[in-house]
């Protein structure tokens, strides 16, 4: 046998293992990642039942013959959206989506004047409409039970429920699949057709209010699906409930 020792390799020579490259965190939910990965059918599931269960006892309180039963029935129907919209923000937080830019302000004053200017050419409404059971005043009550509600609250909780919630999940679980153009495209249109039909809820939907709900759903949800961001379509919303409010304070003084 030889004296001589054979040569282990030497481990200084050999290549450096390749080192995996980090993926860089995506900065935007429309192009997926962790922070929507979590909305999912789970979270359409949650918003569904407790829309529906909203509906129904909005619409049975409706029936009440009371004083209170409108506002009750306003009440419940925002519980079931407000359920909604916590269960899916307390899973995750898309990014961007919730992100303000100063420019959402000008889409919002924009966008939400010329909706109310198209509404009154499609509707045929008067220029100043009336609170039809009120005498050239409005009384304290009416600023609490309807002037707040429809300028702040319904289309905070509306816009974050139907673009904020229902858009974002059903382009997230279509993305993979379909694309994101013909995600986009079945997210706007379940949006707002679901938005059209809760305004129909409670009594009838003339063909003129159809196409009104239609475009405001349409345009805040294409406001979120440019933008990535939920608070242009929340501001278009709240212009365009606020100017109707204006006029009908108008209209009322001057009747």
């Amino acid at each position: 046998m030889s004296d001589q020792l054979i040569d282990a390799p030497d481990v200084s020579d050999a290549a450096p293992a390749p080192r995996r490259r980090r993926r860089a965190p995506r900065q935007d939910w429309r192009l997926g990642g962790r922070t929507v990965r979590r909305w999912d059918v789970v979270v359409l599931a949650v918003a569904l039942v407790s829309v529906g269960l909203g509906i129904v006892g909005g619409g049975l309180l409706s029936r009440v013959d009371a004083p209170w039963a409108p506002i009750a029935s306003s009440l419940t129907l925002w519980v079931g959206f407000a359920v909604a919209i916590g269960f899916a923000f307390a899973r995750s937080r898309p990014i961007g989506l919730l992100r303000f830019r100063p420019v959402d302000v000008l889409f919002g004053v924009g966008v939400g004047l010329a909706l109310r200017g198209m509404q009154g050419a499609v509707a045929g409404v008067a220029p100043f409409p009336t609170a039809g059971m009120l005498d050239s005043s409005l009384p304290a009550s009416w600023w609490l039970t309807d002037a707040l509600p429809a300028v702040l609250v319904a289309p905070v909780l509306e816009e974050f429920l139907f673009r904020g919630v229902l858009l974002v999940v059903v382009y997230q679980l279509l993305r993979r699949a379909a694309g994101s153009l013909a995600a986009g495209f079945a997210a706007l249109l379940v949006s707002t057709g679901a938005f059209i039909l809760v305004h129909a809820i409670g009594g009838t939907l003339s063909v003129a209010d159809a196409v009104v709900f239609g475009a405001v759903g349409l345009t805040c949800g294409l406001l979120v699906l440019l933008t990535g961001r939920v608070w242009g379509a929340v501001l278009t919303h709240v212009v365009f409930n606020a100017a109707y409010v204006v006029l009908m304070v108008v209209g009322t003084a001057l009747s």
